[in-house]
């Protein structure tokens, strides 16, 4: 918004070609987004306090975990309002790339709210039943997927998937019913990651930060023509702007965990969970970089296939590979403090996103 209005003065006022600036604006939608979390952050507790939403923990869960009944949730809230304000505020609104991400964020978010609005308020077991979940990030999926590949917003590109280490090395999706499924995959598989890992307090809010502070660097150096064409990689018009939504989903990140670092004083529930997935899963779709999201959220994935291993490994042999699944309870059973498998999750993180930028000079 702010660029709309300042960037037509900059023939009579010089100082507004600051709005020109992508990093100027990234770096204010990070600080608005954490002042959008102090401010909203209080008003929404005291809120969710009021009104009694609060966390139900379940009773086969770590024990330790019993002494969280009573938290309020749908803390989310708090995400999207810190993450839809900035965004709004500082990029550019006629961008293709901001239009879907935002959309995105706020359907998942949207899906999420119905869980978790059904499991607090009307007392619904299982809050939204799983296969109208799927059903939400399915269509999801089917939207944007159709949306990319029959507007061809980059006509060059829009087909395609980076393959890491590999220069100049794509794999081109040339049917729609190849391209479709596979960014309802993503999608649907990144906001179910980000909120079976959210089970710690700090530990998907956390990790989410790391991964789009990874994306907001990606993000910035596709856009420019000459950092791309120097790293062997795709250059798409426009992708840029998303480093904005990027470091915005940081500071709420950041801001939200802020009430949520143990012990939590919020939890984000599905209604952040998922649209912070979908988000992540957007921007990778966006960015062509569907491959090195398994790299960049490397935890989320590890996260899944430790549920999945054990679902299959009890119905197969009647054994459990891990205490308990996901994977950051197994450590708590362990003995592990869960601030430290929060703060060593966070690390693997960390370490995971300097590999997936390394794949980027390495090539």
């Amino acid at each position: 918004m702010l660029y709309h209005i300042f960037v037509p003065f900059t023939r009579h006022i010089s100082a507004f070609n600051i709005f020109n600036y992508i990093t100027f604006r990234a770096g204010y939608a990070l600080m608005t987004a954490l002042l959008v979390a102090f401010i909203m952050g209080p008003v929404i507790l005291r809120f969710l306090a009021r009104r009694h939403i609060e966390e139900t923990i379940r009773s086969d869960g770590p024990e330790s975990h019993l002494s969280k009944k009573g938290t309020p949730t749908m803390g989310g809230l708090i995400v999207l309002a810190a993450i839809v304000v900035p965004t709004l505020l500082w990029a550019r609104l006629d961008n293709i790339y901001i239009q879907l991400a935002l959309f995105s964020t706020v359907w998942m978010g949207v899906v999420g709210f119905l869980d978790d609005y059904l499991k607090v308020r009307l007392h619904f077991p299982k809050g939204l039943v799983a296969k109208y979940k799927l059903v939400g990030q399915i269509l999801l999926g089917c939207i944007v997927g159709s949306f990319l590949f029959f507007n061809d917003i980059n006509d060059q590109y829009t087909y395609m998937t980076l393959v890491p280490f590999l220069k100049n090395y794509a794999i081109n999706y040339s049917h729609w019913y190849i391209y479709i499924p596979m960014v309802t995959l993503v999608i649907t598989a990144t906001s179910n990651a980000v909120n079976l890992t959210d089970g710690l307090d700090g530990l998907a809010i956390g990790l989410t930060a790391i991964s789009m502070s990874t994306y907001a660097i990606i993000c910035y150096i596709m856009g420019r023509a000459t950092t791309s064409e120097y790293l062997g990689i795709f250059y798409i018009p426009g992708c840029g702007e998303l480093t904005i939504f990027c470091l915005s989903i940081v500071g709420a990140s950041l801001g939200f965990l802020w009430f949520n670092f143990h012990p939590a004083k919020v939890f984000m529930g599905d209604t952040g969970a998922l649209a912070l997935g979908g988000a992540l899963g957007t921007v990778a779709i966006l960015s062509k970089t569907e491959i090195l999201l398994i790299v960049i959220g490397g935890v989320f994935v590890v996260e899944v296939m430790s549920v999945i291993i054990q679902v299959v490994s009890y119905k197969l042999r009647g054994k459990r590979v891990f205490k308990m699944a996901p994977i950051h309870h197994h450590y708590e059973l362990l003995g592990w403090a869960e601030e430290k498998v929060v703060v060593r999750f966070w690390i693997v993180g960390i370490l995971l996103s300097i590999v997936a930028l390394t794949t980027f000079k390495l090539r």
